[in-house]
């Protein structure tokens, strides 16, 4: 592909910040990121494989910052980060056989359940919750299935992590964001991996905006940890929506074509 110009270069970094920033909160920053990628003129499948590379940048950027405050044990999280890294290469690996499409039916449609649920759960708060399944039985099961989803197609896994340890392991709001932002580097890394081995990534474009995310993650983290579940909760329901909206606007969206709209 030709070179890009500094001006584009310039608002993929803004963009970049700006995608750590929502992120470290709510997740769905390849909702901004991917957009922008593939608008700069950069195929999709190196737009995907660029994305998980500066996408590490943000999650690394905010679990540090989480970490550094005491919200997240990294030691006794690491055997989970694995087997989020382990799916996410799974997951990669499975690009070129399963078709995306029979995931986007869904997604959309869980990604609005999942906006229903915080929005209209009255207790969720910074408070643990009640606790469904024990740690070993979540990182043998949730985590590497959504890493695996993570790797395959990716848009929403961070509200699908959020989902996970507020509804299965109980954490509060906060708690449940500073793991997933861990879990998430570990999917993002995982099939990152598997995309250096197919030389797709643009490393130079994915280098300047990790530096965008990075630095948009530690200003988005620091103010999850100031106001917590009061603007973890909103952002969460707002991502998850528009994200639901943007893959439904898609023409070729598999629920749009059977409904005939």
């Amino acid at each position: 592909m030709p070179d890009i110009a500094f001006e584009l270069l310039f608002i993929l970094f803004l963009a970049a910040c700006f995608a750590g920033f929502v992120d470290s909160i709510a997740g769905g920053g390849g909702l901004i990121t991917i957009p922008v990628l593939l608008i700069a003129g950069i195929p999709p499948l190196e737009a995907i494989a660029t994305n998980k590379l500066q996408g590490q940048f943000g999650a690394a950027s905010a679990t540090i910052a989480y970490a550094r405050k005491g919200h997240i044990n990294l030691r006794n999280q690491l055997p989970m980060a694995l087997m989020a890294a382990a799916g996410g290469a799974v997951g990669a690996v499975l690009t070129s056989v399963v078709p995306a499409s029979a995931l986007a039916a869904a997604i959309p449609f869980l990604l609005i359940a999942i906006a229903l649920f915080f929005a209209f759960k009255p207790s969720l708060s910074d408070t643990d919750g009640r606790r469904r399944v024990t740690p070993f039985v979540f990182g043998l099961t949730a985590v590497p299935l959504v890493g695996l989803y993570d790797g395959l197609f990716g848009p929403g896994a961070g509200s699908f992590y959020m989902l996970g340890f507020v509804l299965l392991a109980g954490f509060g709001m906060l708690k449940a964001t500073a793991h997933t932002k861990l879990i998430n580097f570990g999917s993002n890394f995982g099939s990152f991996l598997v995309f250096v081995a197919t030389g797709s990534i643009l490393w130079k474009v994915g280098l300047l905006m990790g530096v965008g995310q990075f630095i948009g993650a530690q200003i988005g983290s620091g103010l999850a940890m100031k106001k917590g579940a009061k603007i973890i909760k909103p952002l969460l329901v707002l991502s998850c929506l528009v994200l639901a909206t943007k893959l439904l606007a898609d023409p070729n969206h598999p629920a749009r074509l059977w409904l005939g709209w």
